[in-house]
């Protein structure tokens, strides 16, 4: 029985030993042979790094679908720590230089220090040179040849000549400063020339961690159109990093985003998703797999109401109506125009078709134009049709109608006798009128623009009442248009000077609106009272096809004053009656026009020269279009109606040049109006000084 024991615990002993053998074997041919591929891999693979794949902007386009603001194929040259073994070649980097320095091609070189024959020397402001020293780790007042040497020491450029070692040394500065690494990609040279990209990609695989890379650029598309509404791109500033970085959208120092206008604006929008590209790296960060994680979205585009070809021409005619007045306007009268701004509504959908600013700059040039922009005196700048802020003058005398007539200090029919002086103050403040226009309604006051109609009107109503009616009808209200906008001035009501009643009324002392304001004011009144809600964006649409659209504001009332319908038409027929009366203030410009055009004059007093001021609406018995023109030291009202007259031709009679119709005026007889008409009073009229006060003493200039 020992015996049996001891040969069945050898046996037992056996089979466990054979058992374990044949475990660990299957298991060796499992890892060796079945799955050895697999661990292989994983041996050699190491670890992973990801890269972003930046997204493509959405684009700027106009109503009809032409871009403003859109993406240029451009070449860039890159390295990359995927394509290479080492963290930098300074061989590679000297040798894509020479080539680029022989093709004439820049490359980005922001190392504030040159060499000045064999003397190292420091370039560009203070602060860049603090940061290199920083960054070098030298004392803070090392001089240039110091901060030389630790720059070769850093880079391993002692062997190579001063001009050389200088070049490699700034790429490398650079390199380190972006964050060059697995992850992050360094671009040495932006938008190459096409000839250059052909030629290095065919020698790329000599230049070890290079890449010739297909990207976006922003670029524009009639960039001096409308600038100020579009906006560009630019780098990130320091002050505003945090903010973009804590967003969670992808952010990094390195991008572009929108700095004003609807690129600023919508830049959520106009920004893509950026996608996720993955390194697999083995255990001696050798590249042995790239994978596209996640695909790049790009953004979304935006689509403005602006159309181009009524832009184009509102901007040409302003231009070419300045131009017209320092030509051939008396000096004092005209001659000295210099600025002003456009803007026209469609009334009908409450959408701007175009808002121009003169001076303006180009976007395509920004850069290059930027230092003699930031100096001119008249400031290109800045957006007059949305921040400029004019008194309207005579612009504003149907506000005083409409509330005289709501309030019930006035009727249709009643009847104030200009004399050309207001006596009501008399013997103190006595404003004057320039013509002596007799027993005058409402309607004959806006065709003459008659100021002792509206002194008389102003006086009843109150400054008070006055700006009610005036913010209720859009002035010195905003427009909620999408970008920012000046909410304009009124008149104080509290004022101790009732005169100053008679200047509020015909758009004087502190009224004060933008152009903007100015059109929607009149397109308030060809909708009788209903004040709607501005639009420059008509839809947010897909990338890939703009008519997709995503997203659509809806149009929006924002007051209604409530009025019956029939109050508004002796203002009507009164700026009707402005524009094809013979006697009326715009006749000479528009008179013959094929529409019915709704107009008013206004030649608000300034300090210097007055300006001019125009709106208008047509056609009368269906308002469509509304205008506002202002032409800074235009002194005429009447100025800005050329100007108006070329923006309803591209409207109604689009590709027709010249309007269609026969015997027009040419704009030489004009210039004989206003001394024609002053006996009869069918020019603008006169305003007293801003004071307002009844013991000034009265001056007038043209005001209408």
């Amino acid at each position: 029985m020992k015996i049996d024991r001891d040969r069945l615990r050898l046996i037992l002993l056996g089979a466990f030993f054979w058992a374990v053998l044949g475990v660990f074997t299957f298991r060796l041919v499992q890892i060796q042979i079945v799955d050895g591929s697999y661990y292989l891999a994983q041996q050699q693979k190491g670890s992973s790094r990801t890269q972003v794949i930046k997204a493509a902007r959405g684009e700027i386009l106009d109503r009809n679908g032409s871009p403003f603001s859109y993406n240029e194929p451009c070449y860039n040259i890159l390295f990359d720590r995927a394509l290479t073994s080492s963290d930098a070649d300074n061989e590679t980097i000297l040798r894509l230089i020479r080539l680029l320095r022989e093709s004439g091609e820049p490359w980005i070189d922001n190392l504030p220090l040159v060499i000045e024959g064999d003397v190292p020397a420091f370039s560009g402001d203070d602060t860049a040179v603090s940061r290199l020293r920083e960054h070098l780790e030298t004392n803070t007042y090392a001089l240039a040849p110091d901060v030389f040497y630790w720059l070769c020491e850093r880079y391993g450029l002692r062997d190579y000549p001063m001009q050389d070692a200088r070049d490699i040394g700034a790429v490398r500065y650079e390199m380190e400063r972006k964050g060059y690494s697995l992850s992050t990609r360094y671009t040495f040279a932006e938008d190459v020339s096409l000839e250059t990209a052909i030629y290095l990609r065919q020698i790329v695989h000599t230049l070890p961690g290079v890449e010739v890379a297909e990207t976006a650029k922003r670029a524009y598309r009639d960039g001096g159109l409308a600038p100020h509404i579009v906006g560009r791109v630019g780098a990130i500033f320091a002050d505003e990093l945090e903010g973009y970085l804590s967003q969670d959208k992808g952010y990094t120092r390195e991008d572009l985003v929108g700095k004003e206008g609807i690129e600023r604006t919508f830049e959520p929008t106009l920004r893509g998703t950026d996608g996720v590209r993955r390194i697999d790296l083995d255990a001696s960060y050798h590249v042995i797999g790239i994978e596209e994680e996640r695909p790049a979205i790009p953004g979304n585009s935006v689509v403005l109401t602006l159309d181009k070809e009524i832009q184009r021409t509102a901007a040409e005619a302003l231009e070419a109506e300045i131009k017209l007045l320092n030509e051939t306007a008396p000096a004092g009268e005209g001659r000295e125009a210099n600025a002003g701004a456009v803007v026209a509504i469609d009334i009908k959908s409450s959408e701007l078709l175009a808002a121009v600013t003169y001076p303006s700059y180009n976007l395509e040039t920004y850069s290059a134009d930027y230092a003699g922009n930031a100096a001119d005196p008249l400031y290109p700048f800045l957006n007059r049709a949305f921040s400029g802020i004019y008194a309207p003058g005579s612009c504003f005398k149907p506000v005083t109608g409409i509330a005289g007539l709501a309030e019930g200090v006035i009727t249709p029919e009643t009847r104030v006798n200009c004399q050309h002086v207001y006596t009501f103050y008399a013997p103190g403040y006595q404003p004057t009128c320039l013509g002596w226009h007799g027993l005058f309604t409402v309607t004959d006051a806006l065709r003459h623009s008659c100021n002792i109609f509206f002194y008389d009107t102003g006086r009843q109503l109150g400054i008070a009442r006055l700006n009610e009616y005036a913010r209720a009808l859009g002035l010195g209200s905003p427009t909620g248009i999408e970008l920012s906008e000046a909410s304009g001035t009124q008149c104080n009501p509290d004022t101790p000077f009732p005169g100053d009643a008679l200047q509020a009324a015909i758009g004087q002392l502190d009224n004060g609106y933008t152009p903007l304001q100015l059109a929607n004011y009149c397109a308030t009144i060809a909708r009788r009272g209903v004040r709607t809600r501005l639009k420059l964006v008509k839809s947010v649409s897909s990338y890939y096809d703009w008519t997709d659209v995503m997203q659509a504001p809806e149009s929006e009332v924002l007051s209604d004053l409530g009025l019956p319908e029939s109050l508004y038409d002796p203002i009507f027929e009164g700026m009707i009656q402005a524009t094809h009366d013979p006697r009326g203030t715009a006749y000479s410009r528009l008179g013959n026009y094929p529409l019915t055009v709704a107009s008013k004059t206004g030649t608000p007093q300034t300090r210097e020269f007055p300006n001019s001021t125009f709106i208008c609406f047509a056609p009368a018995e269906d308002p469509q279009i509304a205008i506002a023109v202002v032409i800074e030291k235009g002194w005429h009202g009447y100025t800005g109606a050329p100007v108006a007259r070329k923006v309803l031709d591209a409207y109604f009679f689009p590709g027709q040049g010249e309007e269609a119709e026969a015997g027009a005026e040419t704009e030489a007889g004009a210039e004989t109006e206003a001394g024609a008409s002053a006996g009869s009073g069918s020019s603008a009229e006169t305003a007293s000084s801003p004071g307002g006060q009844p013991d000034g003493a009265p001056s007038s200039v043209p005001a209408g």
